[in-house]
């Protein structure tokens, strides 16, 4: 039944292919379980007020993971593609909307809901194509920069690398601290596990390092696996999936409000965009893109991602969206959507280990961060360096986003500065009128 629906033949592919590149993407994206949870609980900050309940989002993660990927699987079903809650939208819920805005978890879902049917209506018209095709190149590159340096300077935070100084504003931490080494050993372990193209480098650089927190060499006060102690706590493997309590638990009032404009256009923008670049990667990968330059069926693949936002929000997590990671599948011979199938089947297994994801020392999860923002900011390269007038933009998003640690804050400045810089030269011709809208947008967000 498979073989006839995803027809394997005319992919030049197999089950027993598309197993693999299912069980491969899933190893390389599988720490998102772990990540979503820990940054939306507010564990790094070493309390829950206010934020999520770890345990229901680490439900809700792999729901929404799982749902998604069915989706892409039997509706996008000529793309392998592995989705899941997005790094970096999840650190802006929970440092920009939650902690920064004042959001209740009701409220951030709403929000999330709103971006994602905005973003599926979006991908129901020409509009998609017309925004993807208006936005200049060096403006998404640095966007996505600024979205690892952000992602950096949080996972350094979290590593304890990186702390508060009344002076400087931050400084080198306690560096001496076993957790902090132990993190740093992790994030070199996941860099070298890279270089020598070992699948799941960030699960295996965790779960490791996190085993020797673990162990009762330490002389610190905590339970561990033999009972004496240790660095981190270990609460065990597996048990009873937890209450997923923010299921449909979502208020849309807050974000429909003036106030909400700018929450809404960063996690669109985030999102619609995060997607592209993602899809597009992919299918050159596995060869979908034709003589043309056009993207076979990435419509379908582009409202499979939207919907897997809005029932993510339902189910109560974050913007689902596309991982490039799929690509790692994809070099493993996956062509169909059997792959994202297996993925999905692969999370829905992993339900019942929430004791082992609370057992994470913070400071290794910080360090997974840190690995993720390597993969956003090496982009930079592609950005047109020649060309002050691009690349002046994108550098300034860059930079403003882990200064103001605001994603929506770099987004308004970059394209408010390159409105103004195309206006200023006499080069206003040749800007998109979607350009101007969006730096419009940005101004009024900051007045607002």
């Amino acid at each position: 039944m498979m073989d006839k629906y995803f027809d394997y033949r005319k992919h030049k592919t197999d089950f027993k292919t598309e197993v693999t590149a299912g069980v491969t993407t899933f190893l390389t994206m599988a720490y998102i379980m772990f990540l979503n949870p820990f940054i939306l609980s507010g564990e790094f900050a070493g309390t829950d007020a206010g934020f999520f309940d770890f345990g229901a989002v680490y439900t809700a993660t792999i729901i929404a993971t799982a749902i998604a990927c069915f989706i892409m699987a039997f509706y996008g079903k000529t793309w392998p593609i592995g989705l899941a809650p997005g790094m970096g939208i999840n650190a802006f819920v929970a440092f920009g909307i939650v902690a920064g805005m004042g959001y209740t978890p009701a409220e951030a879902l709403g929000a999330v809901l709103v971006a994602g049917i905005i973003f599926l209506i979006v991908s129901l018209t020409p509009v998609r194509a017309w925004i993807i095709n208006s936005i200049p190149k060096s403006l998404k590159l640095g966007i996505g920069a600024g979205i690892g340096l952000f992602l950096a300077i949080i996972g350094l935070e979290i590593m304890g690398v990186v702390v508060a100084h009344p002076v400087t504003l931050v400084t080198l931490g306690n560096i001496k601290h076993p957790l902090v080494l132990l993190a740093t050993l992790a994030f070199v372990l996941m860099i070298v596990l890279e270089q020598k193209k070992v699948k799941g480098n960030i699960i295996i650089g965790i779960l490791v390092f996190s085993v020797i927190a673990w162990l009762p060499i330490w002389g610190w006060t905590g339970q561990t696996i033999e009972g004496g102690s240790g660095l981190a706590r270990f609460n065990g493997i597996f048990d009873m999936p937890p209450n997923p309590s923010y299921l449909f638990q979502f208020d849309i009032g807050k974000v429909l409000s003036a106030g909400g404009m700018s929450v809404l256009f960063t996690l669109f923008f985030i999102d619609f965009f995060d997607t592209a670049g993602t899809l597009t990667s992919v299918a050159n990968v596995a060869g979908k893109v034709d003589s043309k330059g056009k993207v076979q069926d990435i419509d379908k693949a582009m409202l499979s991602d939207s919907v897997g936002t809005v029932a993510g929000a339902l189910v109560g997590t974050t913007t689902v969206t596309s991982y490039v990671e799929s690509g790692a599948g994809v070099k493993a011979g996956g062509r169909t959507g059997m792959t994202s199938l297996v993925i999905g089947v692969l999370f829905l297994l992993c339900l019942g280990f929430a004791p082992l994801a609370t057992s994470l020392p913070k400071e290794i999860d910080g360090a997974a961060l840190v690995y993720v923002a390597v993969l956003f900011v090496r982009n930079i390269v592609d950005i047109e360096w020649d060309d002050i007038v691009e690349s002046a933009p994108a550098v300034l998003c860059m930079i403003v986003m882990p200064l103001t640690y605001s994603i929506s804050n770099g987004i308004a400045i970059a394209f408010i500065t390159y409105a103004l810089i195309k206006l200023l030269s006499g080069k206003a011709e040749r800007v998109s009128p979607a350009i101007w809208v969006v730096a419009v947008l940005s101004v009024i967000s900051f007045t607002v």
